[in-house]
């Protein structure tokens, strides 16, 4: 069993410990200890990191026998260190920065979980703490109204500076307490009060008063499993993100040339011309397919007594479907015009009355040899993705159209 220190003092950064136990498990040294400030991998929150002596502590596990498995990794130093021995006294340091963002991340789980309790009854499922941001799980789906509302709850609670105390209960004692949610486990509960907000067993780290937390941000929400995951942010983390966005729309606002209460009426009027551009090219792709259709049905080669185009043509694939459709709405000639990007699309067609050839398997035939994907119909099919010399894919294509004619 090994003395949990954080459970009592989640400040701690420094211990002593002697070492009760070194084990090698899947190639990795795992050392257990009498007592530890380091976190394992419990209740949503990650493992704490640091170095144990010379190593450093690359991994934290919970332990079947109630003892904390220490992963350590390469030494610290320069040179390569012994193995610690059993009895042997070591010093621990745990990497402050990322204990203390977890803390404000756990601490500020618990007052948003609580405030959508407390607001709207509304059940938190499950909660994890990812390496960018948070997320909580809630029993239903939640409105954007009551999400502001919880969000607005929450960092009152934050900036009263209330006190976040920790104390331990046996399962007796805590079934007579206004507990947010009912313990998963027996025997002595470690409780995490948040003054007159919230009560809850947790065996997590956190900080000592929610003015620690600084700031809880809602960063999106979605639907999850019949109910809301909402993505959430606290102190520095919220600070980090806070700053990507402003780094973001200071660049926008300046290559629009507009001001911030204007970005999104300006995004909005971008994709309006855009919209309209691309109909406008689109429209003109077709009539110059057309002009363009009688140049290349006029070099039309005899494959097997049909008249077939194969070509190699500088467009994307809707200027390739243009053409290929313009080309055969002449009759009697079959397609195939492929991109001379690499990789290549590739377009087949054929007119209405070349009922021997299917365009669907040709492309099969194509993207079978070169790769690629595509589907489509026996008259037109179309696909992308063709890796292979050009003028390979091309002789390919004659003779594909030269079997099927």
């Amino acid at each position: 069993m090994t003395d949990r220190l954080y459970y009592r003092d989640p400040y701690l950064r420094e211990f002593d410990a002697v070492v009760t136990r070194v084990d090698r498990a899947g190639g990795r040294l795992v050392v257990a200890l009498d007592r530890t400030c380091f976190y394992p991998t419990s209740g949503g929150q990650p493992f704490d990191v640091g170095t144990l002596g010379p190593y450093r502590i690359v991994d934290v596990v919970d332990e079947d026998d109630g003892s904390i498995g220490h992963v350590v990794g390469e030494s610290a130093g320069t040179s390569p260190a012994p193995s610690p021995q059993t009895g042997e006294r070591v010093h621990g340091v745990v990497d402050w920065p990322r204990r203390f963002d977890h803390m404000q991340q756990h601490t500020g789980q618990h007052v948003l979980s609580a405030a959508f309790d407390r607001l709207f009854k509304v059940r938190t499922v499950s909660f994890h703490l990812g390496a960018e941001a948070s997320t909580i799980d809630l029993a239903r789906e939640v409105t954007a109204k009551e999400i502001a509302a919880a969000e607005e709850e929450a960092n009152g609670v934050v900036w009263q500076d209330r006190a976040v105390s920790i104390r331990f209960a046996t399962a007796e004692e805590a079934a007579s307490l206004p507990l947010r949610k009912e313990p998963v486990r027996g025997g002595t509960l470690r409780l995490i009060d948040v003054e007159d907000f919230d009560l809850s067993a947790c065996g997590g780290t956190h900080v000592s008063r929610t003015g620690a937390i600084g700031a809880i941000v809602i960063g999106s929400s979605e639907r999850f499993k019949g109910g809301s995951r909402i993505e959430f942010l606290c102190g520095g983390r919220a600070v980090k993100r806070f700053n990507a966005l402003r780094d973001t729309v200071a660049a926008s606002t300046k290559l629009l040339s507009t001001g911030l209460d204007e970005l999104a009426l300006s995004i909005e009027r971008l994709q309006s011309e855009l919209k309209q551009q691309k109909r406008t090219l689109a429209a003109a792709q077709t009539e110059l397919a057309a002009f363009r259709a009688a140049e290349l049905a006029a070099t039309a080669e005899l494959a097997s007594g049909a008249r077939v185009v194969v070509r190699a043509i500088d467009a994307d694939a809707h200027g390739l479907k243009a053409l290929a459709s313009a080309v055969c709405a002449r009759g009697g000639l079959a397609a195939v015009l492929v991109s001379t990007a690499r990789p290549a699309l590739a377009v087949v067609c054929r007119s209405a009355d070349v009922a021997a050839m299917n365009a669907k398997d040709v492309l099969a035939a194509l993207t079978a040899k070169f790769g690629g994907r595509g589907g489509g119909s026996p008259e037109i099919a179309q696909g992308g993705g063709l890796d292979g010399d050009l003028d390979a894919i091309l002789a390919e294509a004659r003779r594909l159209l030269g079997d099927s004619s």
